[in-house]
């Protein structure tokens, strides 16, 4: 066992300010998060998916380096939802960090043509080997493969979608891995939304414009994640759209993936929507009880620690949201037993996921309530959490809350304090709201870059409601 320093937490926090700078530390890290250093990994406690995701995609490389300097061994960092974080979270921490998300493709763009640096190329971890199959994946993971073996014939494009957490990243960069293994000679680009929006910035501004387009449009393969950050941004769709047109042409193979179906993408031009549905879209849903098992014994097997079945069982059955919540479950129960050398039991188990599964469950559902009405309306789940009132706004931020009362067991208080530390009273009025408007099957309106749009309210949360998905995260 790796024995860390008595003050490497305080050591760790110093360490990442430094690393990341005081702005970014003070939007991403102070007051909501919290670090705990186990045998070979460092666990990252997060209120929400939102920022989970923000600082595994940002600041994975840096978070791993400075526990390197701190425990002698590059650690595997994983995350987990911590929701009494929330409560800490300062009141205007929200807005600072959607006004964070909001400029970050221009300030990079900026650091870049200063610098003359092109963003580095990803390093791609996921294997199609690796990737554990059952009911809510297996058509998914068929035309993956089928991609692999026959690039641009069946499935083209392929667009992949479900909640986060469920594989999407990993299905997609499994097929770039086996691609390059199985095609050495071919070219395949893999990207995610927003870096393709930054390199396309970085290009414009700096007179780059034809290097840009001939890297993204002479691949053999093209693999976009997260495509739903092409929201709100017609510059960036537009020269989408004309990549997508001569890769099409050239009979080449696109592959991508978003949180949600195309057709529930806000702002998403009408062009790009009609051609990612003219091939094959298919959707990942939660993994049931046997995969979820699966899951955790492959990773029991990756830590080379001995997990009874009983205790795989228990974690299965009752951790039913995501792989990453259900690994961090995992990663609990050996860090625990390692940190008090007492044996990996069921009554263990029971006790030390108690509050965890109790706790968990219901932040998660609202974080795929807050991800789906995010991306429909074209804003990001941080949006939601904002003190800004726009008619889109606050259409959103109703929406989200009516169906985070309806859709989950949360009180009002519960729901506010989760959504941007708001005053339930704020929750009671947006749930009257929307239950007036649907009782009088309403319209409702509110606005995109091409002008207003308006829909009968009740189709629209039938749409929402579908998409979230009816039986999500129960089994």
């Amino acid at each position: 066992m790796i024995v860390c320093p008595p003050d490497a937490v305080s050591q760790f926090e110093n360490s990442i300010a430094e690393r990341v700078g005081p702005q970014r530390y003070k939007v991403w890290f102070k007051n909501v998060t919290t670090f705990t250093f186990a045998d070979g990994f460092l666990k990252v406690g997060v209120p929400n998916l939102f920022i989970g995701s923000w600082i595994e995609n940002h600041f994975s490389d840096a978070l791993a380096d400075v526990a390197e300097e701190i425990m002698g061994r590059r650690p595997e960092v994983v995350f987990s939802i911590a929701p009494q974080l929330a409560r800490k979270m300062r009141k205007k921490q929200p807005d600072s960090q959607v006004a964070y998300v909001a400029n970050n493709p221009e300030r990079e763009a900026r650091r870049q043509i200063r610098t003359g640096t092109a963003p580095a190329p990803k390093r791609l971890k996921g294997r199609l080997d690796d990737f554990v199959v059952g009911p809510g994946n297996r058509m998914a993971y068929a035309a993956a493969s089928s991609v692999v073996e026959r690039p641009a014939t069946q499935y083209n494009p392929l667009f992949i979608h479900g909640g986060c957490g469920l594989g999407k990243t990993h299905l997609l960069q499994g097929i770039c891995n086996a691609l390059r293994e199985r095609y050495p000679n071919l070219i395949c680009r893999y990207v995610s939304g927003e870096d393709f929006t930054n390199q396309f910035v970085f290009a414009v501004k700096g007179g780059n414009r034809d290097a840009f387009q001939h890297h993204f449009r002479q691949v053999d393969v093209l693999v976009i994640d997260d495509i739903h950050f092409f929201a709100n941004k017609r510059a960036t769709q537009e020269e989408f759209l004309h990549t997508y047109n001569a890769i099409d042409a050239a009979g080449k193979q696109v592959v991508m993936c978003s949180d949600a179906h195309p057709k529930m993408i806000g702002h998403l031009s009408d062009s790009l929507v009609t051609r990612f549905v003219s091939g094959m879209v298919i959707k990942i849903d939660s993994p049931d009880a046997e995969t979820r098992a699966e899951i955790l014994r492959r990773k029991a097997a990756r830590m080379t620690f001995p997990v009874p079945e009983t205790v795989i069982r228990y974690v299965a059955e009752h951790v039913q949201t995501n792989v990453r919540e259900l690994e961090g479950a995992l990663l609990r129960l050996v860090a625990l037993t390692q940190l008090n050398g007492d044996s990996l039991t069921l009554d263990l188990a029971e006790r030390a996921l108690r509050d965890l599964i109790q706790q968990t469950v219901p932040v998660i559902k609202l974080s795929d309530i807050e991800s789906t009405v995010a991306i429909f309306f074209g804003l990001t789940p941080a949006d939601l959490h904002t003190s800004r009132k726009t008619r889109t706004i606050a259409l959103a931020r109703g929406i989200a809350m009516y169906l985070a009362r309806k859709r989950t067991d949360m009180s009002f208080p519960e729901i506010g304090r989760l959504m941007g530390n708001k005053d339930h009273t704020t929750v009671i009025l947006a749930n009257r709201r929307i239950k007036r408007l649907l009782e009088g099957d309403e319209v409702v309106r509110w606005m995109t870059p091409s002008g207003q749009r308006e829909r009968k309210v009740r189709e629209l949360m039938e749409e929402l409601e579908e998409q979230i998905g009816k039986g999500k995260g129960s089994q």
